[in-house]
């Protein structure tokens, strides 16, 4: 009794196609999250302003 279960690692064209599904993802630029930046322009302005008034008041 054979298993009807076929490893898609044993077909050449299928690797072939994932193997370039792989190599295309790495290639791609990832996106950047615009999270951190924004946060970092926010916190510096937070300080110039505290700081601004400390030395204006």
């Amino acid at each position: 009794m054979s298993d009807q279960h076929l490893d898609p690692a044993g077909n050449t064209q299928q690797f072939r196609a994932y193997a370039n599904r792989v190599d295309n993802e790495a290639t791609q630029p990832k996106q950047r999250s615009m999270v951190l930046p924004v946060i970092a322009v926010v916190l510096a302005i937070a300080i110039v302003g505290v700081v601004a008034y400390l030395l204006l008041r």
